[in-house]
């Protein structure tokens, strides 16, 4: 799992949309995939290693990595 494009920066608890669901509203399962290291969305040069996780809604599986880049600020990626 090498590609990973960027969803977008938000505060703990803030509406995103990854696959189609808010994060925040589910379970988040962590995977078996080691953390990835990916570059900060507006800062390039600051990398961040990112958890993978997984969340089961509605029989269909949404990958994706996250990670806080900052107190209480949330970076949201999925595979490319």
């Amino acid at each position: 799992m090498d590609n990973w494009k960027v969803v977008g920066v938000v505060v703990e608890g803030e509406r995103i949309n990854v696959g189609g669901v808010n994060p925040w509203n589910h379970e988040w399962k962590a995977t078996k995939h080691d953390p990835v290291r990916l570059p900060h969305p507006s800062y390039s040069t600051q990398m961040h290693t990112m958890h993978i996780y997984q969340i089961e809604t509605a029989g269909r599986f949404i990958l994706f990595a996250a990670g806080e880049l900052s107190a209480n600020a949330w970076g949201f990626y999925v595979p490319a």
